[in-house]
């Protein structure tokens, strides 16, 4: 698994931003940006990313330069939501 970004595709919508259920995604200098810190891919939450299940542009994409393994995105969604 590899964390989620947001290409320059994105209608600028705000459909991902809701259903985050760790509120990993906000907008920074009119850009959507996903907080690797906290995206857990829904793990935890969800069997599907959520961002990806809502977005109509599916600008939303597996950044490669950042992977994750199932465990290590449910240890960080354990340090989350204790």
């Amino acid at each position: 698994m590899a964390l989620l970004i947001v290409t320059d595709d994105c209608s600028d919508c705000d459909a991902c931003i809701e259903p985050c259920p760790n509120d990993a995604i906000a907008v920074s200098n009119e850009l959507y940006v996903i907080d690797r810190l906290r995206c857990t891919e829904c793990v935890g939450h969800f069997d599907d990313p959520q961002c990806l299940e809502v977005c109509p542009s599916e600008c939303i994409i597996a950044d490669p330069d950042f992977v994750e393994t199932a465990t290590e995105l449910r240890v960080k969604y354990e340090s989350l939501h204790g």
